[in-house]
């Protein structure tokens, strides 16, 4: 090995706590009560068919908190609720009923050939045209009429909202979107949301916005405007004012409900650092009962970072109990609602029970339990993906590697942190809504797979040994983080903002 140089060497003693000569390493001793049977214990009966697919605001939901709640307690966590371990809130339960959507001769089939992504109560049907924009550049909205029309347009690689904010502003009547290549890509959303009608969407409770967006595949606005699709697209780059209009009408009657739902919160108080805070959060709610009767169990998602948030708390409990308290504090955060937009999170980021600005870190766990297609034919198997490491603070990448070279020598694959990534991962769990108000995150996961969203995600295919490392691997960088001297500084740019 070659030497360090004296700078380098002198960067690792300031950020890094090396324990004394002969001292035991606390760190390693408590990661070692973090084991693959207290995972399987665990994730069995939160993945079970008992909790129906833990749907957020339904009876499996409510089961699981209660299990967290006294798998809390039992381990001698605070409740820092008011002395309660739930952050009750209510979400608004949305059911666009009478939905229809007609172009040209074309009667489409709610969540077959389209979804409904937008919000609009118009009561009665509206009458229009289909115009085809294929992309909202300014070149285009200068060749195309789009005032009291639905715009056709396509939406992949690029943010739907701003597609739409911008169309909307130019006085269109709506939108029917292309948001992704290939109908079975499609066709794997349209089934979520057949599965989810009839409880309804959930949300913050907002007045009625309108505006009109339906989602279709790329094969379907083929079809609408009786144009192949390559040359739709060819059209949306250069001329989409040669591709003509449809006569369409559509109508959108929605219906509202109040949902109750909780966070479940469990708190372990520091020491000489106890007003700074690190977060080690997951959801643990899923997507329920598809429209089939099948129950999405959600083994993998997010059962597996669900059960390691609860592995990590037992062993800084048991650490607490021997008299080895952290410095900083450790809130221990499991979200309901990340399945219907990180509403979870984004609730306790706005409602915190701690002040963000002394919240120092958000570790953050979301599918951890299983391989995906990347390594599923791969020689060395022990990886985890890190998502959002090194884009707010210099120091927190560096941290994370040295404790994984220390302890568990996982692959840290960093392929999905990339700002130009198609999949937005970074945007899809509960870190975001932390790391949009700066405060430094780190965002651990194992990839997809083809059970995911599927009443095959269960419990069997977990892989709970490599499971463990990860946990492990969390729980060091946790130790660390919330015994070292300073606190991870805030000195890079969140250039990930907007979702």
């Amino acid at each position: 090995m070659k030497k360090l140089p004296l700078i380098a060497a002198a960067l690792l003693l300031a950020v890094f706590s090396f324990p004394a000569v002969g001292q035991e390493d606390l760190s390693l001793r408590y990661a070692a009560t973090i084991q693959a049977g207290d995972l399987e214990k665990h994730l069995t009966y939160l993945a079970s068919d008992e909790l129906e697919g833990r749907d957020t605001g339904e009876k499996g939901q409510k089961l699981a908190a209660a299990y967290l709640v006294d798998f809390y307690q039992k381990q001698g966590l605070a409740g820092p609720v008011s002395g309660n371990y739930l952050q009750a809130f209510e979400l608004s339960s949305v059911r666009w009923e009478d939905l229809e959507l007609q172009v040209g001769k074309n009667d489409l089939v709610l969540n077959e050939d389209f979804v409904f992504i937008g919000d609009a109560d118009t009561k009665k049907r509206i009458r229009t045209d289909l115009v085809f924009l294929g992309l909202s550049s300014d070149e285009n909205l200068a060749k195309v009429d789009v005032e009291g029309k639905l715009v056709g347009m396509w939406a992949i690689g690029a943010r739907s909202a701003d597609v739409v904010g911008k169309v909307m502003e130019a006085g269109a009547e709506g939108v029917i979107l292309v948001t992704m290549e290939g109908q079975a890509n499609f066709d794997r959303v349209a089934n979520r949301y057949k599965s989810l009608s009839g409880r309804g969407r959930l949300g913050f409770d907002r007045p009625t916005e309108h505006k009109p967006v339906f989602m279709v595949s790329s094969e379907t606005m083929g079809k609408l405007f009786e144009t192949p699709v390559e040359e739709l697209k060819e059209a949306a780059k250069n001329n989409p004012e040669s591709i003509p209009s449809q006569k369409a009408r559509y109508r959108v009657r929605k219906d509202k409900m109040m949902v109750d739902t909780e966070n479940v919160l469990a708190y372990l108080e520091g020491t000489d650092k106890k007003e700074e805070v690190l977060v080690i959060s997951s959801h643990y709610d899923h997507v329920g009962v598809n429209s089939q009767g099948e129950i999405n169990n959600g083994a993998d998602d997010d059962g597996s970072g669900t059960v390691s948030v609860m592995e990590i708390a037992e062993a800084f409990a048991t650490a607490a109990k021997d008299g080895y308290r952290p410095r900083r504090s450790i809130l221990f955060l499991n979200v309901t609602g990340e399945e219907k937009g990180l509403l979870g999170s984004e609730y306790y980021a706005e409602n915190p029970l701690f002040p963000l600005e002394n919240t120092v870190n958000n570790l953050n766990i979301d599918m951890v339990g299983r391989i995906d297609y990347e390594y599923q034919d791969a020689e060395n198997q022990d990886y985890v993906y890190v998502i959002g490491s090194e884009m707010l603070s210099s120091q927190l990448k560096i941290i994370n590697e040295y404790n994984n070279i220390t302890y568990t020598n996982l692959i840290l694959d960093y392929r999905y942190d990339a700002e130009d990534d198609p999949n937005r991962f970074y945007y899809r769990s509960d870190h975001y809504n932390f790391a949009k108000h700066n405060i430094p995150v780190i965002f651990f996961f194992n990839g997809v797979h083809d059970d995911y969203h599927q009443p095959s995600d269960t419990v069997d295919k977990i892989e709970f040994d490599l499971m463990e490392k990860r946990a492990r691997l969390i729980f060091h960088t946790a130790w660390d983080l919330s015994n070292r001297e300073h606190r991870t500084p805030v000195d890079g740019t969140n250039t990930r903002l907007d979702r």
